[in-house]
């Protein structure tokens, strides 16, 4: 289960939970119900694990030590139901449908954005592009059907960004810290993302595989 980031720390306090507990019992009804269902598992990872939170460590360090990890000053628009940063390009006006305000969302989900400033880890993505590019080209069935690999290459020829991978502690605690900085905490799709390398018995059998 995929248990850390904002949402799941707005949904705990909104029932009068701490994260954790929180976290543990809904957890456990997704187990429940692979049971009840007769749904066999070869593992069940929860994020929260400390395996996990290791393997996450681990990796971080690595992408920092290679240089694509860099401490920087991120502004855009947010979304926090999403939990993503949205490009000016993907943002539109709307109204809110209860109070009549105007607004700003994401085109593709619609849900609300707000514009957010603050100082956090970096991911170089920009620097893969090309590789990208060559590796898309190389293997034309990789994406498939045929419209979402136009898709990808759309979005590859218009130039990846650097991605924002931490948030300030302060406004995200229930998350991994990152690890040499208690001031910043890992963003979530990195963090969620590395489960199935956890898995895989990541980092003990890395070379292994």
């Amino acid at each position: 289960t995929d248990e850390h980031g904002l949402k799941i720390q707005q949904a705990a306090v909104a029932h009068g939970k701490d994260p954790q507990q929180f976290c543990d019992e809904m957890s456990q009804h997704f187990r429940d119900l692979f049971d009840k269902s007769n749904i066999g598992h070869t593992d069940f990872i929860r994020t929260t694990e400390p395996r996990h939170r290791r393997a996450v460590e681990h990796l971080w360090r690595k992408l920092h030590s290679a240089g694509y990890i860099y401490q920087g000053k991120y502004e855009g628009w947010y979304s926090t139901s999403d939990e993503a940063f949205v490009p000016d390009n993907k943002v539109t006006d709307s109204v809110n449908k209860t109070t009549g305000q105007n607004i700003k969302v994401s085109i593709e989900t619609g849900s609300q954005v707000e514009w957010m400033k603050e100082e956090n880890y970096m991911f170089r993505l920009s620097e893969f592009g090309p590789r990208l590019q060559q590796w898309l080209d190389s293997n034309p069935r990789a994406v498939y059907p045929d419209k979402y690999h136009t898709m990808v290459r759309g979005w590859l020829e218009e130039g990846l960004e650097d991605l924002s991978v931490s948030r300030q502690r302060d406004r995200l605690p229930w998350g991994i810290p990152a690890p040499d900085d208690p001031e910043q905490t890992i963003y979530v799709w990195l963090d969620a993302l590395v489960n199935y390398l956890t898995v895989c018995g990541y980092p003990d059998n890395h070379h292994a595989h």
